[in-house]
């Protein structure tokens, strides 16, 4: 069968590679066209565009990029008609594909969600809109079930992709890691992942930084963005405790003692490695200003929110200082504080619904077509 599939950002690509990968396991003879980027084109798709050229963060960015945006949607749509396929399957990336979803509809094609639109967080109005153009929906976190399951609509949750990204990822040893990016070999590392948007990275890097100072007996890693320029880091990397990898996220997580993390699918990727975080968030403000008027939320992390309590700590705009994010380094660093959130970290990777996300979700999707 022919598969088309549609993800705009770098975690769309890790999740629809594993994706790509399961179809072609459950169908031998599976033709998979797709938007994403570097992991989905290796993983066997045949890729029409590249998220690099489509991931831009936070409403005044969306503004600024509209005909562009057009643009992509007018090219997605004739690509889809010439490839025809006998399924469009969606991951995340909501405010283009649920517009190409009801083109799609129209168009009589059969269309698959997997990892559903945050639509719990924000515009939850946008559940008309799914009820009516999409066929069938995989969820990843637990508490999605429920949500549309109020609404009055069906979905499937197959557990979270991460975990087998994760259990799927080549790790190097503490020794190689540290031998081949020029780690001190004795002090601890605390990771910094400042997000993949060369926007949010420009913002969370500068103050993440600036607390390396307090932590002499620490090293400091810079994990780069498959979606950045390794030389766009170049200017961060001015003091002798600060060191940056590229592709090598996960084995820094692995090897790392503590983490400054930007809000993302990252606060979740580094619980799972069992690192204890601070999250960080820091916009632009007139972006932050609206989006705290359509969100509705407790917290932003998805530690959090999947543990419906506070996990760890999220510093959130005015509250990301360099005193706050240095205080609240020194308590995850030793002591019952952080105990306690490793501790929390077990409980949370039990409700993910353990491995074989990705391999339930192409086994559905198969049989649903």
């Amino acid at each position: 069968m022919k598969y088309y599939i549609i993800a705009g950002e770098a975690s769309g690509d890790l999740h629809g590679s594993n994706l790509i990968k399961a179809l072609i396991k459950k169908d031998s003879a599976a033709i998979i066209r797709c938007w994403g980027g570097d992991l989905m084109q290796e993983a066997g798709g045949d890729l029409a565009k590249h998220y690099k050229e489509m991931a831009f963060m936070g409403f005044l960015e969306v503004i600024k990029n509209i005909p562009t945006i057009f643009k992509n949607i007018t090219y997605c749509k004739e690509d889809i008609l010439k490839f025809q396929p006998d399924v469009l399957i969606f991951i995340d990336f909501s405010g283009f594909n649920l517009r190409i979803a009801k083109w799609a509809k129209q168009q009589k094609i059969k269309t698959s969600y997997y990892i559903s639109p945050q639509i719990w967080a924000s515009r939850e109005g946008r559940i008309q809109k799914i009820k009516r153009d999409i066929d069938q929906m995989y969820v990843i976190l637990p508490f999605e079930k429920a949500f549309y399951a109020k609404h009055n609509y069906k979905v499937t949750f197959v557990g979270h992709p991460l975990l087998d990204a994760i259990n799927n990822s080549p790790l190097l040893s503490e020794e190689e890691f540290r031998a081949n990016n020029g780690l001190d070999t004795e002090k601890p590392i605390i990771a910094l992942l400042p997000g993949s948007r060369k926007q949010e990275v420009q913002k969370m890097l500068l103050i993440m930084l600036s607390v390396v100072d307090k932590f002499k007996d620490y090293q400091f890693v810079i994990a780069g963005a498959p979606s950045l320029d390794n030389t766009f880091y170049q200017s961060f990397l001015k003091q002798a405790t600060i060191r940056f990898v590229t592709n090598q996220t996960y084995s820094l997580l692995k090897h790392s003692h503590a983490a400054l993390v930007t809000s993302g699918t990252a606060t979740l990727e580094t619980s799972l490695f069992k690192v204890p975080q601070v999250v960080c968030y820091k916009g632009n403000w007139i972006s932050y200003q609206i989006a705290k008027r359509i969100i509705t939320l407790d917290y932003i992390s998805l530690v959090n929110l999947i543990m419906d309590r506070e996990v760890v700590k999220e510093l959130i705009q005015s509250a990301l200082t360099t005193k706050n994010l240095e205080l609240e380094l020194t308590k995850i660093i030793a002591g019952e504080h952080r105990n306690k959130m490793l501790e929390d970290y077990d409980i949370l990777e039990q409700k993910l619904g353990g491995k074989g996300a990705s391999d339930k979700a192409a086994a559905l999707i198969v049989e649903n077509v």
